[in-house]
């Protein structure tokens, strides 16, 4: 009795449910708490921003701000959920590799965009899930 307690049979368990929560919690927490004030700080931050690609930092900023925005956005709805996820995780990796140099303890560590870029892959292989726009819309996963 006890084992079966510990083990959670009791509460259903539902794949499309996980992935419209995890969509919800990465898509929503990535636009609030990094894409939203890299949006409303463009200008300021546009001339400063990290360029590790060589193609300037307003439009390497301009990449983020349309990964951590609308797509970010996007997966939390479950629309066009693979490609936004794929963006996502494109963008953590920048972000983790060359803004913070794939450390993942000391200063200025990645461990975020570590942990971001780990959600965005499941995210990723695993499609929206029956909860989402992409299901309403008939996209297979």
């Amino acid at each position: 009795m006890i084992a079966r307690f510990l083990d959670l049979r009791f509460l259903p368990a539902s794949i499309d449910l996980a992935l419209f929560s995890l969509r919800l919690w990465l898509g929503v927490s990535l636009l609030w708490l990094h894409g939203w004030g890299k949006l409303v700080s463009y200008p300021e931050r546009m001339h400063r921003f990290a360029d590790p690609f060589g193609i300037g930092a307003p439009a390497s900023l301009a990449l983020s701000v349309f990964a951590e925005v609308v797509c970010a956005a996007l997966v939390s709805l479950g629309l066009f959920t693979r490609f936004a996820a794929l963006t996502c995780v494109i963008n953590m990796t920048v972000a983790f590799v060359f803004a913070h140099g794939a450390a993942l303890t000391g200063e200025r560590n990645g461990e975020l965009a570590f942990m971001y870029l780990g959600g965005f892959i499941a995210v990723f292989l695993a499609g929206a899930g029956r909860f989402s726009l992409d299901a309403r819309l008939g996209v297979k996963r």
